[in-house]
This record gives structure tokens, C-alpha cells and sequence, in this order.
């Protein structure tokens, strides 16, 4: 159509005539792409491009392993995929405060690794480093707030504002063990289906969707209202 009233505007005999239509196939090209691409984004954003991916947790939960923020025997599982340096993440994260009020020792909290921003990894070794010493929560809560800057010498000095030991710090830092143990994580979101940050699992099952608090408690509420119904019918 709008190829048909440039025709009937412009003589196509004309150099406006001739450049019209490329300028508006060109116009049109880009609003296809434009519109692809927010798609893609929006798909991403919101979990729609994972539907082909696994939905089940793997590995289960290790206490052994694992970090755990709760009770390790608690009824409701929440595991979340983070990067240190993601912005979602340091938000999502912090509704494990709402969630703990509503849900008490009936929920535990688990934080795994897949690190994707440019200082992901080494912020992510830092907190196995600070796990070594026994700190990673409050190594997670510390770093959060400041990631603006984490480079090697930034997340020394966290360790020793945080009162770790900094020379054992620094040479775990680079460690194979350390490095093993990330990876582990990063492996266990690939088998998971989680290729974006923040991912969360309410007992095993991938969340599609909103991460807020609200829509956290609703699935961890929902997986609880179905284990009760299971228990009742056993």
C-alpha cells in the first residue's frame, strides 16, 4: 500500500520517485528487526524463550555443598542462580527478608553461581574464598551493594572490611578448588535449564516468569498447598 501511493505521488521517472520506495523498504526492514529483536528481549526477560529448556533442578540441594541461608531441613526449598554483578539479582535477592518473615523455618534459601558479566567469575570465586572462612552470606549482602566496582583489588579490600583473613584470601582467590567449585554451579544451571540471572526453583521446578517477592511467596505458597495435598492422600 505504501509502495502503491509513492507510485501515485511521485513520478517514477523522477530521482524522488526511484528513491521513495528503497527508502521506504529500508523503513520497513527496520521496524521487522526492531520489532524481532524487542520480542527476543521481552521473551528472555520474562522466561517465554526457556520453554524448551529443563525445568527440573540439577543437582538436588547438598547441605555438604551447598549454601544455605535457614533451616537445611526446612519443608520449602528456594534456589536462586545469581551474578554478583547483576542488578536484577542484587534486587531479587534481597526478598529473601519478606520471604523469611512469612515463611520462618518451614524455608531455606540456596545461592548458586552463573557468573556472566565481566566481573562475575571473579566476584564469584571471592565468595567461595569467603565460604572457606565460613562469610559467604555476609560476603553476598557486602558485595551486592557495591557492584560498582569489583575488581581484584576492590573485593580484597571488602575481604578485609569484612574481617577475613586477607593473605589466605588472596591466594585462595586463584585456586583450582575455588575454581572447581564455581564451575560446579555453572554446571548445574546449564543441566537446569537457568541460562539468565537471576533463575530461582521453588522446590526443584524451574519459576517462569516474575521474580518479585510477591510472585515468590505465591509459587513457594502453591508448592506447599500441593505437598500438604500429597501428604493428606498418602
Amino acid at each position: 500500500m505504501s509502495l502503491l501511493i509513492i507510485g501515485i505521488a511521485f513520478d517514477s521517472s523522477s530521482d524522488l520517485g526511484r528513491q521513495a520506495p528503497v527508502g521506504v523498504l529500508v523503513a520497513m526492514a527496520l521496524a521487522i528487526i526492531m520489532g524481532w529483536t524487542i520480542f527476543k528481549v521481552a521473551a528472555r526477560r520474562w522466561g517465554e524463550e526457556t520453554a524448551d529448556l529443563p525445568m527440573i533442578l540439577d543437582s538436588a540441594v547438598d547441605p555438604e555443598v551447598d549454601h544455605i541461608r535457614g533451616s537445611e531441613d526446612a519443608k520449602l526449598t528456594l534456589v536462586e542462580f545469581v551474578d554478583f554483578e547483576c542488578s536484577y539479582c542484587a534486587h531479587a535477592t534481597g526478598s529473601w527478608e519478606d520471604l523469611h518473615k512469612r515463611f520462618g523455618d518451614d524455608l531455606r534459601y540456596v545461592v548458586r553461581h552463573l557468573p556472566h558479566h565481566p566481573h562475575g567469575p571473579l566476584a564469584a570465586r571471592g565468595a567461595e574464598v569467603a565460604a572457606k572462612q565460613d562469610m559467604f552470606w555476609p560476603w553476598l549482602d557486602f558485595v551486592f551493594t557495591r557492584q560498582h566496582a569489583l575488581e581484584r583489588e576492590d573485593l580484597i579490600g571488602y575481604a578485609a572490611e569484612l574481617g577475613l583473613d586477607v593473605e589466605a584470601f588472596v591466594k585462595d582467590l586463584d585456586s583450582a578448588e575455588v575454581a572447581a567449585r564455581v564451575e560446579r554451579d555453572v554446571a548445574s544451571a546449564a543441566a537446569s535449564g537457568a541460562h539468565a540471572t537471576p533463575t530461582f526453583f521453588v522446590d526443584g521446578y524451574r519459576l517462569k516468569g516474575s521474580y518479585d517477592a510477591r510472585t515468590l511467596a505465591a509459587a513457594l505458597e502453591s508448592s506447599r498447598r500441593g505437598a500438604r495435598t500429597k501428604e493428606s492422600q498418602a
